[in-house]
């Protein structure tokens, strides 16, 4: 089975992070994520971050450090999730999620996600509480 890589953005401006949320008819529909998408044959993980950014939310980026990587197998698909820090100019639309979101560490504790944003979630968590 192929392994899908995604690359995502971490984006936090005032303690909050910016997240989306996943279509009706997408593969784990309606659950919350870090804003990305797949790395194309021939497109680094930065180049597909900024052009999923672009297309989905409609903001230029500029697309930092490494946050967290992790490789999670859904059964039917095995994903290997980059998450990259991430500035992002403009302000972000609903272009291709359903909906979007700026929350805190209660506000993030709330959602939803994909099995494979775990481990990114954890790292998260404590520098949206300033711990």
């Amino acid at each position: 089975m192929e392994t899908i890589i995604v690359a995502a953005a971490v984006i936090i401006r005032d303690g909050r992070v910016l997240l989306t949320q996943r279509t009706e008819s997408s593969h784990l529909a309606l659950r919350w994520e870090f804003p990305g998408g797949k790395v194309e044959k021939d497109e680094s993980p930065s180049g597909a971050l900024a052009r999923e950014l672009a297309e989905e939310l409609g903001v230029d980026a500029a697309v930092g450090d490494p946050f967290a990587f992790n490789w999670h197998d859904y059964g039917d698909k095995q994903v290997l999730l980059l998450t990259y820090l991430t500035r992002a100019e403009g302000t972000p639309r609903l272009l291709g999620c359903r909906d979007l979101g700026w929350f805190d560490a209660p506000g993030v504790a709330r959602l939803e996600f994909p099995e494979a944003d775990a481990p990114i979630l954890a790292r998260l968590i404590p520098l949206l509480s300033g711990r």
